[in-house]
């Protein structure tokens, strides 16, 4: 069964249902390949194997007696920052080295309850902070096409288990760019659903207004496959939404004739990587000759998105990672003299330098004296960018443009300079600080690395946004690369 690992989530779930293979087959497959890779990519963190077994035996009488789930036998990795009962939840932090969650995140609940199958916990920036991740405490992830480069981050770990196909999909979280900067830099799927679509319940807090659970995937169909049973109203998240859930799978197939494309002009500025975008044109193309409607678009106050960003996130950081103090849970320092020496040393010790630097700029930007000149202001903007996207979305379905500037970058070539690190994420914040579903999928290579196509859609479009991408997905084969030395 060595060719398993080719195959999509789509036929992974077909196969099963036909018992051409068995659940355990397909999963003691994937552990093999996690034994034999993970030296190299460093993808997970932790490596459920006898609890994967157990779970496929039992996936394997379902499916002989007819009662099992729509994910039924089908193996999964999740990131690090969703909490999953009995196994220990990091966040790729020394903080939370020793935490072990008494109870499943939604998301993890619900696909566990579709029958699918934890493998283990993937590597990612501590607490989802960076685009490379090279901040995890337990070392950066590589990149399965070159592992001297980095494989975006934060969710770099699920992106290079799935690009290495070590897993056929894997969860991850999105807030400026953490799920489809690492799929365009490892040539996956990536998408992040409308803000509200998936329950953040159980999910480690980074930025509670940007925060937004979504997957990493070999196919734009896997994808929907998995949004289908993510998603829906948690009554234990006050931002979930309750909305109808719409069939993801069944609505893939919808004609792009007629459908109106904006292209985002400021997405094409003197950033953008001239290769880079000479692919993103040839993928416009393809949408044409498929019978879409192009246009520019502008969205004027787009530009100021990072600096927006950057002032907002940090705010809700250093909110949120005020909870960790040595006392409740997470790292404690050892032998501390008093309680004040008790939240120095145990925060001082718990959080890397990169965590460090956003609690204490989202802490200045809340300050008194400064909230109003910076926190905000951003907020102001934030709203301007989201009006922007409105007044986009009267004229045109969808907005293309590329996903990150550059293909992947070297480990280590950025991390002295925090503001060009941030910039990589340039074309990825404004849909969650407008909380818009996007997807980036893999539309050709430079240099031999694989370069990312990013369509947005309006507010709970995902089956429209997902159909536009699998249009894409069916005239091309770009999606269908496997690195070498991993096929």
């Amino acid at each position: 069964m060595s060719e398993l690992h080719q195959l999509s989530l789509v036929e992974l779930a077909a196969g099963l249902r036909a018992r051409r293979f068995s659940s355990v087959e397909l999963v003691r497959a994937c552990l093999e390949r996690i034994d034999r890779h993970q030296g190299t990519l460093n993808a997970f963190i932790s490596v459920t194997r006898e609890q994967a077994l157990r779970e496929a035996q039992a996936a394997d009488r379902a499916l002989a007696a007819g009662s099992a789930g729509p994910l039924a036998g089908l193996p999964l990795a999740h990131k690090d920052l969703f909490c999953t009962a009995g196994v220990r939840t990091t966040c790729g932090s020394r903080m939370l080295d020793n935490f072990v969650a008494p109870y499943d995140a939604t998301v993890v609940a619900r696909l566990r309850a579709a029958g699918a199958i934890m493998l283990g916990k993937t590597n990612m920036d501590e607490f989802a902070m960076g685009s490379s991740n090279e901040t995890s405490y337990y070392g950066p992830v590589r990149n399965p096409w070159d592992p001297a480069l980095v494989p975006g981050g934060s969710s770099g770990g699920s992106a290079a288990a799935v690009a290495a196909r070590l897993v056929p999909a894997a969860t991850a979280t999105d807030t400026g760019g953490s799920i489809r900067q690492p799929a365009a830099l490892c040539g996956i799927t990536g998408l992040k659903p409308t803000y509200g679509r998936v329950s953040r319940y159980g999910m480690v807090a980074f930025a509670s207004s940007l925060d937004q659970g979504g997957v990493l995937s070999a196919s734009v169909a896997d994808a929907a496959l998995l949004l289908r049973e993510m998603a829906g109203f948690d009554p234990h998240d006050s931002t979930s939404v309750d909305t109808p859930v719409p069939d993801y799978p069944a609505e893939l197939e919808q004609p792009l004739h007629g459908l109106k494309i904006g292209l985002l002009r400021e997405f094409f500025d003197a950033g953008l990587e001239r290769e880079n975008e000479q692919c993103v044109r040839e993928a416009l193309r393809v949408y044409g000759e498929l019978g879409a409607e192009l246009s520019e678009v502008s969205l004027p106050h787009l530009p100021l998105s990072v600096p927006v960003y950057y002032v907002v996130a940090p705010a809700e950081c250093s909110s949120n990672l005020a909870r960790y103090d040595g006392v409740r849970f997470g790292h404690r320092c050892e032998n501390p003299r008093d309680l004040q020496d008790l939240y120095r040393r145990s925060r001082g010790e718990g959080f890397g330098a990169e965590v460090k630097r956003r609690i204490m700029t989202g802490t200045y930007v809340l300050s008194a004296g400064y909230y109003d000149a910076y926190y905000l202001k951003a907020q102001r903007v934030r709203a301007l960018i989201n009006e922007d996207f409105i007044r986009a979305f009267e004229r045109v379905d969808v907005l293309i443009g590329p996903t990150t500037p550059t293909p992947a970058f070297a480990i280590g070539a950025k991390t002295a300079d925090p503001i060009t690190m941030y910039l990589n994420d340039i074309y990825t914040i404004g849909a969650n600080l407008a909380g818009l579903p996007a997807v980036s999928v893999p539309c050709g290579f430079v240099r031999g690395l694989p370069v990312g196509l990013q369509v947005v859609g309006r507010h709970f479009s995902e089956a429209r946004v997902l159909a536009t991408a699998h249009a894409y997905q069916r005239a091309t084969d770009w999606h269908r690369r496997i690195p070498r030395g991993y096929a």
